[in-house]
């Protein structure tokens, strides 16, 4: 599972990456969390509002910080 979460380094960005990386290690599951700072990286995945979550290149969310047990639910319900 890849993991991205994408800002350009803001407040919100890094608590998304806080939340993101601390339900990875809760649920135990095997994924590459990588954050994406870069501005023309960030516009060739399409994100046009930061913060952004994408696992799998699908795009979760766009725009907030989700909480670190929404992001747990996503991560257990793909099933991997």
């Amino acid at each position: 599972m890849v993991i991205k979460v994408i800002g350009t380094g803001c407040d919100k960005c890094d608590r998304l990456y806080e939340n993101v990386t601390q339900a990875v290690e809760e649920t135990g599951v095997e994924a590459e969390v990588e954050k994406v700072e870069d501005l023309m990286e960030i516009v060739k995945l399409g994100v046009m509002t930061s913060p952004a979550l994408m696992i799998d290149g699908k795009m979760i969310s766009a725009g907030r910080v989700m909480k670190k047990d929404e992001v747990k639910t996503y991560i257990q319900s793909t099933g991997k």
